[in-house]
């Protein structure tokens, strides 16, 4: 039996997104890249959104047409906002705009207990890995959209069935 155009693309979305938050992950626990506040905060639509999406596609066949097309809408939504924290930690790496102050380490204070704890403080304008000029940031933000727009086409395409 073929697979629908809908859940083919929303499976393809998740796959990518999977793939994404699998590469972030590797490069800290492998690579050793530590993220800053931003980049943490660019990874909870994945966290959110890649469970909620796997549940909608194990359960397709039997999800009425409303509930699929709302969960794939906070999904996509979720997605669109990761674009925005994605371009927005990009312009402050590439210094168009300032970073929230977590991102500098200050503002919390320090007491001889936490000196123990101490982890290092990496900057969110700091670019520690670049591809092709793109540094991990841009290339969530375009991930992040590429999600949004394969859940969007699956939503109109799912909404325009009987």
């Amino acid at each position: 039996m073929a697979r629908p155009f809908e859940r083919i693309a929303a499976g393809i979305a998740f796959i990518l997104g999977l793939a994404t938050i699998l590469g972030a992950l590797g490069s800290q626990y492998i690579g050793g890249l530590q993220p800053c506040d931003l980049c943490l905060q660019q990874r909870m639509p994945y966290y959110w959104g890649l469970p909620l999406l796997a549940l909608i596609l194990v359960l397709w066949g039997r999800l009425p047409k409303q509930v699929k097309i709302a969960g794939m809408a906070i999904v996509a939504a979720l997605f669109a906002y990761g674009a925005y924290l994605g371009a927005f930690h990009s312009g402050v790496e590439w210094g168009f705009w300032p970073g929230p102050t977590t991102c500098s380490g200050l503002g919390e204070s320090l007491s001889l207990d936490s000196l123990n704890e101490l982890k290092p403080v990496i900057g969110c304008d700091v670019v520690q890995f670049r591809f092709l000029g793109i540094s991990m940031a841009g290339y969530n933000a375009i991930i992040s959209l590429a999600v949004a727009g394969l859940l969007t086409l699956s939503i109109l395409r799912t909404s325009r069935q009987r």
